[in-house]
């Protein structure tokens, strides 16, 4: 019998309502599995790791991300899959933050949480947490039908890196406009084999080193030099820049050369777009084409998730900004597509 390796972070999925305050306070996983007896009925073996201290999603960063790539790394060889309990609100920051930090990944590493906690009457987190379960846990020919990083939530699968949450009030919490989703819950469990990613046979190797020096620079039509200007030459090595439509900026040559300024001086700025869906497409317009010669790397269709996080590894990994620069507009771990 397979065994699946549940990691419980805190969200959500594990609150349940003071009787006395009416707030949600964090419960222990032996508190979940109460309000799931039917867990007890999956084909597979429960091995449980739960954080010391339940964490509130908005308290995630780079260094509980290296925690859970190291309990991914000490655990890999003995589990066959892992459900990573996580709040939803920064779920698409930590998943694309692993596909990065996994190279090689062959099993399976579901996040999953919930809308409402697990106790509420209407909770979609039993659903959320036995299907993806059964994802990590699914198999064909002895290998995992979906050994990438994911997020399930409201009977769909989709690739973490290219996910977003973008509501905060429905069950369907998150959406992938730029990548199909690679698996639907339904009476069956129907994968989509063509969008799911194949490991190649080499080790897995854990990358744990992530450098936050980045800012991010969003247009606005007015924006003015002195907040360019205070966002460029802050103490940082990379910028995301979220431009408008597919990929444009204004032309103004202050603009341009505060941009060309902060490359020559050794920063990395990557283009992604303020719109969910489409890709950036660097020199199609005049309006991008300035950016393109001065050395911007593209950021194609990435969701800013993944432009953060991919940004992220890159640094910690490189100290070359041309290389970093290189790696940012090549597909890792199929965080975009090279139009």
């Amino acid at each position: 019998m397979s065994q699946i390796l549940i990691i419980y972070t805190g969200g959500t999925i594990g609150m349940m309502s003071d009787p006395a305050t009416k707030v949600l306070r964090p419960i222990n996983f032996e508190q979940i599995m109460d309000n799931v007896p039917e867990l007890e009925k999956l084909n597979c073996k429960i091995k449980v790791h739960s954080f010391e201290e339940i964490i509130d999603s908005s308290n995630m960063n780079p260094a509980i991300w290296s925690q859970l790539a190291g309990l991914i790394e000490a655990n890999y060889d003995t589990v066959d899959g892992f459900v990573i309990l996580h709040g939803s609100d920064t779920m698409a920051y930590t998943a694309s933050a692993l596909s990065f930090m996994l190279q090689h990944l062959a099993k399976p590493v579901i996040f999953t949480g919930s809308q409402l906690p697990i106790s509420a009457i209407r909770t979609d987190a039993k659903e959320n947490l036995m299907t993806a379960i059964e994802i990590a846990n699914a198999k064909k020919n002895d290998k995992a039908r979906v050994p990438e990083v994911c997020i399930y939530f409201d009977y769909k699968l989709f690739r973490g890196n290219r996910s977003f949450k973008y509501n905060s009030s429905k069950f369907e919490a998150f959406r992938s406009p730029n990548y199909p989703i690679l698996a639907e819950s339904g009476v069956h469990l129907r994968f989509s084999v063509n969008d799911i990613r194949q490991p190649d046979e080499d080790k897995l190797i854990v990358h744990k080193n992530l450098v936050s020096d980045v800012a991010v620079l969003k247009l606005y039509p007015g924006i003015s030099p002195k907040v360019v200007e205070t966002i460029l030459t802050s103490a940082v090595r990379g910028i995301v820049m979220e431009t408008f439509g597919a990929g444009n900026t204004t032309t103004d040559q202050w603009f341009i050369d505060m941009l060309k300024t902060a490359i020559d001086g050794g920063k990395v700025i990557l283009d992604i777009s303020q719109c969910k869906v489409g890709t950036v497409e660097l020199g199609r317009y005049e309006t991008s084409k300035q950016l393109k010669d001065i050395g911007v790397a593209n950021g194609y269709d990435m969701t800013f998730e993944s432009a953060v996080t991919k940004m992220m590894h890159l640094l910690g990994q490189l100290d070359d900004p041309k290389e970093v620069k290189r790696l940012l507009e090549i597909d890792l771990r199929g965080e975009l597509t090279v139009s």
